[in-house]
């Protein structure tokens, strides 16, 4: 069994984003990272902050040897978000808020004002290519401000944000980092949020130690340290969102009495799930998880979720309630829940409290 890693709101990723802010003359509403402000003081012409998805510190360090670029300018190790998935940190980074604040809890997400358990990156219906609307329904009703929106508003400093998706896309790792060069090199003072899809994308499909994965993670290596020769006067951090652990579905329609105890489908996200629970039935669901699923999950109430702050401290979104289910089950082994044949069958996951996909990188690079 792995070390379980409970999240720490005083030195996570939204603690990384709230030194960014502080260093752009923004307010906060979590402390920063001291290691960070430190660096940042010196007030490089250029911070850059390059997310690479699913790239925990210890899959990292399992590929990469003490001497590859990545590895020896690693400060230390700090916590995801909760869940550590990626709906919920990437918002985290590039907010500095915490998920409880900015309510993107997870891949899917029950929305009470239109009463539908919605994948909230691709606006549609849950296992499903349907739409929702015909208007993104995540950003109506949770919506946020980026750091790079609150920079470029006061006009002090500039600042962008470079996707694989979207309007203003870029191709691949060379053309990403070929825009952090350029922007780099424009007038003022830039700070600059890369998001990169891998190894995430890879490692779902074919495992954390797959040839695949470990090529993609050696090839993130060699193409930030080429990266990082060509800049000046920048500060680089590398970070991920979560890690990754090697995972065996649950399918639960293979349990027709637990599912009988279940009033809609689950949500959040497979080894994150929650469950709304029929009326009356509370018992026997209990009694019911804790007989199949007790060794490979935590159970836990709505209220313990919510006084445990398991999702972070600061103000609750206005629909965070609402979106929660009756129970929660935290993911401690590699399973993970799968409500019916429809449901994502992926070879790793994250979202739960493992060592693996719980603790990231914080890794600068000072040019």
């Amino acid at each position: 069994m792995q070390k379980i890693v409970i999240p720490n709101y005083e030195e996570c990723i939204t603690n990384l984003a709230c030194s960014i802010m502080k260093n752009f003359d923004l307010k906060t509403n979590h402390n920063s990272l001291p290691l960070i402000d430190d660096i940042l003081k010196k007030k490089s012409k250029n911070v850059v902050v390059i997310l690479y998805d699913g790239m925990g510190l210890n899959i990292m360090n399992k590929v990469l040897d003490a001497n590859s670029f990545l590895v020896k300018h690693t400060l230390k190790g700090i916590s995801s978000v909760s869940p550590s998935t990626t709906t919920a940190a990437t918002t985290s980074i590039m907010s500095g808020l915490n998920p409880v604040e900015h309510g993107w809890l997870g891949w899917d997400l029950y929305i009470k004002p239109v009463n539908k358990i919605v994948t909230m990156f691709l606006n549609t219906i849950k296992d499903t290519d349907s739409l929702v609307a015909d208007y993104n329904v995540s950003k109506k009703y949770y919506p946020y401000k980026t750091i790079t929106e609150q920079i470029n508003e006061k006009g002090l400093y500039h600042s962008k944000i470079l996707f694989p998706f979207g309007e203003d896309f870029y191709t691949d790792i060379d053309d990403m980092n070929k825009r952090i060069l350029q922007d780099c090199k424009k007038e003022g003072r830039q700070y600059i949020y890369a998001y990169y899809t891998d190894p995430d994308s890879t490692m779902h499909d074919f495992g954390t130690d797959s040839e695949k994965s470990i090529e993609v993670i050696k090839m993130i290596n060699r193409k930030t340290e080429e990266l990082c020769s060509k800049l000046s006067d920048t500060t680089v951090i590398v970070t991920a969102d979560h890690g990754h652990i090697n995972s065996e579905g649950i399918l639960l329609t293979d349990y027709p009495d637990f599912m009988d105890t279940l009033a809609s489908d689950i949500w959040i996200e497979g080894r994150f799930s929650t469950f709304k629970v029929k009326e009356n039935k509370e018992k026997l669901f209990t009694d019911l998880f804790n007989k199949y699923f007790s060794e490979h999950f935590i159970l836990k109430t709505k209220q313990e979720v919510i006084d445990e702050k398991i999702f972070g401290n600061g103000e609750e979104n206005s629909l965070f309630r609402d979106s929660l289910g009756d129970y929660f089950a935290l993911a401690i082994s590699n399973k993970y829940f799968r409500y019916n044949e429809f449901s994502v069958n992926l070879k790793s996951m994250h979202a739960g409290f493992t060592e693996d996909e719980m603790i990231i990188p914080l890794i600068v690079i000072e040019k």
